[in-house]
């Protein structure tokens, strides 16, 4: 399968900011396949760029200091229901994984990000909801 995704429009993916190296770790993922990262603080700026771009995914910090990850979610869900959302969470508990199921998040990843788990779950992302090859290796 050939990825005309990129070809076609511009691929974003909306982020939440951190006060560490998350967001260069992840440009360095997407930059090489021609994918822009967008970054959020807070819930409403995540609204307001989803209102004005076109995003593929989001992926959602639920320790943001800022805003709460799954409080980001539910917001999101009430007017772009079908936008794929990948969580990261340091603690997975039971509850966190009941609500991110409740939310159709994507996936959960536990933090320290492994990149290469992150990349799986976009590359699983960009299949199923676009059928899109734009992260397989």
């Amino acid at each position: 399968m050939v990825s005309n995704l990129s070809k076609l429009e511009e691929v974003n993916l909306l982020a939440s900011s951190a006060n560490w190296a998350w967001p260069e770790a992840v440009r360095n993922i997407l930059r090489p396949r021609g994918v822009n990262l967008l970054v959020a603080d807070a819930v409403d700026e995540f609204v307001h760029i989803i209102e004005r771009r076109r995003i593929h995914t989001t992926i959602v910090d639920l320790d943001c200091e800022k805003s709460n990850g799954l409080a980001t979610i539910k917001i999101i869900r009430m007017n772009y229901p079908l936008l794929p959302c990948i969580l990261l969470a340091s603690r997975a508990t039971e509850i966190v994984l009941g609500r991110a199921l409740e939310l159709d998040v994507f996936g959960v990843i536990d933090k320290p990000v492994d990149m290469h788990i992150l990349r799986d779950v976009l590359n699983r992302v960009f299949l199923k909801k676009y059928n899109s090859d734009i992260f397989s290796d």
